[in-house]
């Protein structure tokens, strides 16, 4: 409560109708990339020479496996996560500067990238990071017919913490996540079958970005439209009785 209180003395100093600024980041992660090179030099010579005068040939060959970390940020779920954050009213957005191959921090360094510049004008940088990705694509018969359903499914899970630009304080940390899947019931003479991805992404996209915004309204004491805002604690008291007239 602290944390949504201080919120909004911030929403003060900048105005009645103001709220404060947040910089939402697309989701960090990295991953090992492994780069295979095999290289062939063969020379043949037909023209004289100290070395070639028998018309000698040589042979060379290379191999290296070379393996190393590279860090980026997922694009994929970036904005439904801003526009779910719009509809709560709590914030206003801008535009922060994406990481990209030739940015020089480590993409997990946030407060190095807040110095540097990367979220001018935010009071706050929404900081997400992929924690897993994971696609399932399962074909299930159905008993007592000669169909079976093709299942593709998508679960993200991403891991934000809210940032103060000033303070580099965590007003706000959790675990999101959004799911997924397309079926298709499909015949045993069926050679082919197509399940949608883009359809897939887009729900989860969609899930993850209501759940984000969700838990941000909750740890800061808002309410989401549409849905009624968490009733307080009252330290276990009894509920009140109607009053009543004693005779």
């Amino acid at each position: 409560m602290r944390a949504w209180m201080a919120i909004i003395g911030l929403a003060c100093a900048f105005g009645a109708q103001a709220a404060p600024k947040v910089a939402v980041t697309d989701l960090a992660y990295q991953a090992q990339v492994e780069e295979y090179i095999h290289t062939v030099n063969a020379q043949s010579s037909g023209q004289a020479g100290m070395y070639h005068a028998s018309g000698q040939s040589s042979y060379s060959e290379y191999e290296s496996l070379n393996s190393y970390i590279e860090q980026t940020e997922l694009r994929k779920f970036g904005g439904d996560i801003k526009g779910e954050l719009l509809k709560t009213g709590m914030f206003q957005l801008v535009q922060g500067r994406p990481y990209t191959a030739d940015s020089k921090e480590d993409v997990y360094d946030v407060i190095r990238r807040i110095k540097n510049g990367a979220f001018k004008g935010a009071d706050y940088v929404l900081f997400g990071t992929l924690s897993d990705i994971d696609f399932q694509q399962d074909i299930n018969s159905l008993d007592h017919t000669d169909s079976y359903s093709a299942v593709l499914g998508l679960t993200v899970v991403a891991d934000f913490s809210l940032i103060n630009t000033r303070t580099y304080e965590i007003t706000s940390a959790f675990t999101a996540m959004g799911e997924g899947q397309d079926t298709k019931l499909v015949k045993g003479q069926d050679r082919r079958v197509t399940l949608n991805r883009p359809r897939v992404v887009r729900e989860v996209s969609k899930a993850l970005g209501e759940d984000v915004a969700q838990q941000l309204a909750e740890q800061l004491g808002g309410s989401l439209p549409g849905q009624p805002k968490a009733p307080r604690g009252r330290d276990n008291l009894p509920p009140d009785e109607p009053a009543r007239v004693l005779n």
